[in-house]
């Protein structure tokens, strides 16, 4: 894998300022995470910060990268929106650019936009950071999920926050009539079922 200095500067002269000072929230956001769930805290750090390595390219790139280069399996719905494009991308450009190998943060970093059922602590983790970190990201939210976090001991809290997430998340793509992928209502469905009653009672 490449160096974290050589990472940084890539996405700091790939990335607009404010996308960048993100990405660097993110990756502290993971560590600490990781931290609070026993995760690796190194990896999560990583994973924070390349998780949107893709997202200043051109969609018309993003979507031809995906389309050409990348072997795996997904959900034809998340070409339906390209807000989308940046992780499936993200997810081969880390191993390209990067040199990175790591499956966990190759499969968070792929995740991080929509999630995906079952995901893993180490998913969520980076899915949640995204989300919930303190450069660029609304302090009043944010620090309401830490708080829910912290409050809720073990995978409850992390699932918890997560719901919140995805709650939110669905409201604006209703707000702005974008489309749903069938994934982000699969995984709302699973996280109402284990924490659903607990969210309502916050």
């Amino acid at each position: 894998m490449k160096t974290i200095d050589y990472i940084k500067t890539w996405l700091e002269e790939k990335l607009p300022s404010k996308r960048f000072q993100h990405s660097l929230g993110c990756a502290e956001a993971a560590q600490k995470l990781a931290k609070l769930f026993n995760q690796d805290e190194d990896k999560a750090y990583i994973a924070g910060l390349v998780h949107d390595c893709a997202k200043n390219f051109d969609d018309a790139y993003l979507l031809d990268l995906i389309k050409n280069v990348i072997k795996e399996g997904f959900d034809l719905t998340e070409l339906k929106n390209p807000k989308t494009y940046h992780a499936i991308a993200g997810a081969y450009l880390i191993q390209k650019e990067f040199e990175i190998s790591d499956e966990d943060i190759i499969s968070a970093v792929r995740n991080h936009t929509i999630g995906k059922t079952n995901m893993t602590i180490f998913e969520k983790i980076i899915f949640l950071a995204d989300k919930i970190e303190l450069n660029t990201r609304d302090i009043k939210y944010t620090k309401r999920l830490w708080k829910m976090i912290e409050k809720n001991k073990g995978i409850i809290g992390l699932d918890l926050a997560l719901l919140k997430c995805f709650c939110e998340t669905i409201k604006k793509l209703i707000q702005k009539k974008y489309y749903i992928c069938s994934n982000t209502i699969d995984v709302y469905n699973e996280l109402q079922q284990k924490v659903g009653e607990l969210l309502e009672e916050d």
